[in-house]
């Protein structure tokens, strides 16, 4: 695994910062679908980027966010036990900070 995964598979760490994972329950062949979807939309917003496109690049990133909301990565949670989230939160200032902690650095 590349990244570390939070014990309830909710988040994946980077850089000490957890990131939300995909929703497991979507079906693999949605997910397949989102995700290609979403590896375009990313493609196109670099080039939009090189080419110095404005309106590409908000429309390419409308279409990300609109691809990682698909995925649960995003936008309302995918869990159901009323547990907050904490998307793009440093795992040290959550309650995960244990965890992260009993991580061996690489």
């Amino acid at each position: 695994m590349r990244y570390p995964v939070t014990p309830d598979g909710r988040y994946f760490v980077v850089r000490g910062r957890l990131w939300r994972c995909t929703n497991p329950g979507l079906n693999p062949d949605e997910r397949e679908r989102l995700t290609r979807e979403l590896m375009r939309a990313r493609a196109a917003v670099g080039r939009a980027k090189r080419a110095g496109d404005e309106e590409g690049v908000r429309i390419a990133r409308t279409a990300v966010n609109r691809a990682k909301v698909a995925l649960g990565e995003r936008g309302a949670v995918w869990w159901a036990d009323g547990a907050p989230d904490y998307n793009r939160h440093m795992a040290r200032n959550t309650p995960y900070r244990e965890w992260f902690a009993s991580i061996p650095d690489e």
